[in-house]
């Protein structure tokens, strides 16, 4: 146990009422991705008519970017367990964000559903609701500190992790539905303007860093899927030297920021 100590109370109807909504979530959320992977549907890189693969457009992360998403599904589900333990049923903390938690997980299933249907603009709305989501989440945990190590890794790791990554999927997944939509510009034109999608990602990084505490889950998913953009740009179609090292810049931003803000911490320690 860290400073902060659990403070158990009996579980209320509201607090069961939450556990079941964030397990039935948990269930639609595995449901959605046997879809998205292709168990049961067509795989998010053929869906859309191939909208959304790897090198569909210039700011689209590598194909093993996209591995992240094993340790977020892991850590839903090791959170949905969790918060039925006995001693987590009316913890502030699952209070604060179980039914966020919930929310972000149907948002996840609804995503890939959409996307199957090819409704690009249906998940534009989505993922920007998901990614909102994730950021009130992770701020309720800013607000609610953690009380132990496994609290720490399990739920600040997992929603940070997820907040990060999604944060870069929705810049790639609006880049996607504006160029499908019509919007394309080609050479130069389009490495400037994925060079300022870029630049908005890094800045949304450096933003989560300045409220959130500067969470290294965050940093880190957000870094990773942006160094993706740059190997993809680098390494394979459509290639950009531009955009690749922009990528990479984007990338020690987001990191940086995070470093910053938590080495006061570290020096006062």
């Amino acid at each position: 146990m860290s400073a902060a100590t659990v403070t158990s109370t009996a579980p209320t109807s509201a607090d069961r009422l939450r556990q079941v909504g964030v397990t039935l979530a948990e269930v639609f959320c595995v449901v959605g991705t046997l879809v998205g992977v292709g168990v049961i549907g067509t795989r998010v890189e053929e869906s859309s008519g191939g909208a959304l693969a790897a090198d569909a457009t210039l700011v689209a992360p590598a194909g093993p970017a996209f591995s992240i998403w094993t340790p977020i599904y892991i850590g839903l589900l090791g959170y949905t367990v969790w918060q039925w333990l006995p001693q987590q049923a009316s913890d502030r903390r699952h209070r604060a964000i179980g039914w966020l938690a919930a929310v972000s997980m149907v948002l996840n299933a609804a995503w890939l559903l959409v996307t199957q249907q090819g409704w690009l603009w249906a998940s534009v709305v989505v993922i920007v609701a998901l990614a909102l989501t994730l950021g009130l989440l992770v701020r309720r945990l800013q607000e609610n500190p953690s009380y132990g190590h496994a609290e720490t890794v399990l739920v600040d790791g997992t929603f940070g992790l997820y907040l990060g990554w999604v944060t870069v999927a929705t810049v790639a997944n609006v880049t996607t539905t504006l160029i499908e939509s019509g919007i394309d510009p080609s050479g130069l034109v389009a490495e400037v303007l994925a060079v300022v999608v870029l630049a908005v990602a890094a800045g949304l990084g450096v933003l989560f860093a300045r409220r959130l505490g500067g969470r290294w889950a965050v940093a880190v998913a957000m870094a990773w899927g942006l160094g993706w953009i740059a190997w993809g740009r680098l390494t394979d179609e459509p290639r950009s030297a531009i955009v690749g090292l922009a990528a990479v810049v984007a990338a020690l931003v987001v990191l940086s920021a995070a470093a910053r803000v938590r080495r006061p911490a570290l020096t006062t320690a």
